[in-house]
């Protein structure tokens, strides 16, 4: 049982760009080549005690999985064609060879000669059935809007293809591989270091003795105990009180409960981006000029120490500061002034106008946020009703345009796309913000990376969309028991193989990769 010392902790250890959590140290030939026979990883020099805790309730289904603790779990079990680094990298596992068409819009994947933890091999087959079945589910349905079809290739790789040009579609394949007929259960089949074991004792994460490929983990037990929890009071608990040696909180929802004892903590980012609306029809934001200084009146970092206990990254740009999309020299000419707002509305002739600002009561760390910001806006000039419904009022308010203003918040793909705002039947179109050349620069922002900077660049000075912040998780672990751990987005367990994309490349019939 851990001694409560009910110290207060200070420093984080960031993920992402911020800092790095140790650095990885190759030990040999990751990937094996067809027709080499698959040799067990090495034993550890020791075993390691460690209990992780899981929501029973929820499921452990990767595709229809939504709870980010029992996710925490997923890392050791499932392994996708990529996996991404807290730096958004995209980095092999499953994927041995990759051919890219010359239009970028075909992707081919050809499979490491791996296994599931039942012994069998890991096929395309499988790989299709899994994207099939994540391309259905809300967890993943989003990032593949530009996906039109899956399928096994004449060479038996896996073809993805896409409806436009996508110069790291990659990035986006790190969706876990199951078996293809376990798709749809709830502890499904995979190719990771461990296994889901149960018996009178309960569940427990097993390691697998002969593993198909030899990497670094940031773990050595040879058995994991999964204990049960049915909320984050209990999480809490169970890490404080009892032998759980890591916890996933997220310090950005109301429920979270502080953690009281001495631990280790790192800060990950998972994608959860925070912004403004406007709508285009407002009496007030249809004006341009009100809209692009919009951004000046958002002091990110304050809402984000002041609310968010400093588990998240402000972003004056629409993509997390932790990706290589994010330009801090275009971000830095849109940081806090609330001047410049000011001065906006004194000279379009709006002070004591009335704006009605639309946010989700039901999540009250927005509505705590929102009031923040309509207190900004209140001084600067403008007269703000707040309109702070349940999570139904609000989407039917949304639906319906009746607001000027809106506090939204989704979870961004890794790629940091942004088509669903602008393009006709994005999901994400509210308030008339559907444009065909900003869905155009989109596109070109996909094909090109270096095309970021354009997309941003024009979405600030216009104003429509206003970012504000990411969210991070919180990960909590017992002092000196995972010295090696480097978590990464939805991957709290990261490892690589000591591979590149570059690596694995291959020229593509009619064309060559650079």
């Amino acid at each position: 049982m851990k001694r409560i010392l009910c110290l207060l902790l200070c420093g984080l250890l960031l993920t992402g760009c911020v800092t790095e959590q140790g650095e990885y140290i190759p030990t040999g030939d990751a990937l094996l080549q067809e027709g080499e026979e698959i040799t067990p990883t090495e034993a550890p020099v020791a075993d390691q005690f460690l209990v992780l805790s899981y929501y029973p309730a929820a499921s452990l289904n990767p595709y229809t999985c939504n709870n980010y603790l029992n996710r925490v779990l997923f890392s050791l079990v499932y392994q996708g064609l990529f996996a991404v680094s807290a730096d958004y990298q995209t980095v092999p596992i499953l994927c041995s060879q990759l051919k890219v068409s010359p239009d970028m819009r075909t992707y081919t994947c050809y499979l490491a000669n791996a296994t599931f933890s039942d012994g069998s091999k890991v096929t395309a087959a499988d790989v299709v059935a899994s994207y099939e079945a994540a391309r259905e589910k809300a967890v993943y349905k989003g990032r593949f809007s530009h996906l039109t079809e899956v399928t096994v290739s004449e060479d038996g790789g896996v073809r993805f293809s896409l409806d436009t040009a996508h110069e790291n579609f990659a990035i986006l394949l790190d969706v876990p591989i199951v078996k293809a007929e376990d798709v749809e259960l709830d502890r499904p089949t995979g190719s990771g270091p461990y296994f889901y074991e149960e018996n009178a004792a309960g569940l427990r994460l097993r390691r697998r003795e002969t593993w198909w490929c030899n990497a670094t983990l940031p773990v050595r037990a040879s058995s994991i105990p999964l204990t049960q929890v049915n909320s984050v009071l209990e999480t809490r608990d169970a890490f404080e009180f009892s032998d759980v040696g890591l916890a996933c909180a997220d310090p950005c929802s109301d429920s979270f409960v502080e953690y009281r004892c001495d631990y280790e903590l790192w800060n990950c980012e998972n994608g959860t981006f925070l912004y403004l609306g406007c709508n285009m029809e407002s009496k007030v934001f249809s004006n341009a000029t009100i809209r692009s200084a919009l951004t000046y009146a958002i002091d990110r970092q304050s809402l984000a120490d002041t609310y968010y206990r400093g588990f998240a990254l402000p972003a004056s740009l629409p993509a997390s500061p932790a990706s290589p999309y994010y330009s801090p020299q275009l971000a830095a000419r849109y940081t806090f002034d609330q001047a410049k707002f000011a001065q906006a509305i004194s000279a379009s002739g709006y002070i004591g106008m009335e704006i009605e600002f639309l946010v989700n009561a039901d999540d009250t760390m927005r509505v705590r946020v929102a009031r923040q910001i309509a207190q900004i806006l209140t001084d600067s000039g403008l007269k703000v009703t707040m309109k702070e419904f349940s999570n139904r009022q609000y989407q039917e308010n949304l639906l319906y345009g009746t607001y000027d203003l809106y506090l939204g918040q989704t979870r961004l793909s890794p790629n940091m796309d942004l088509s669903h705002f602008f393009r006709y039947y994005g999901n994400l179109r509210h308030g008339g913000m559907t444009d065909s050349a900003f869905y155009a620069l989109c596109q070109q922002a996909l094909a090109n990376s270096g095309n970021y900077y354009n997309l941003h660049e024009t979405v600030m000075d216009d104003g429509r969309l206003v970012p504000i912040l990411f969210h991070n998780y919180s990960i909590h672990a017992t002092r000196g028991l995972l010295p090696g751990l480097t978590p990464a987005r939805d991957n709290v367990f990261y490892y690589d193989l000591g591979t590149t994309v570059q690596d694995i490349l291959v020229e593509e019939q009619g064309g060559t990769q650079e």
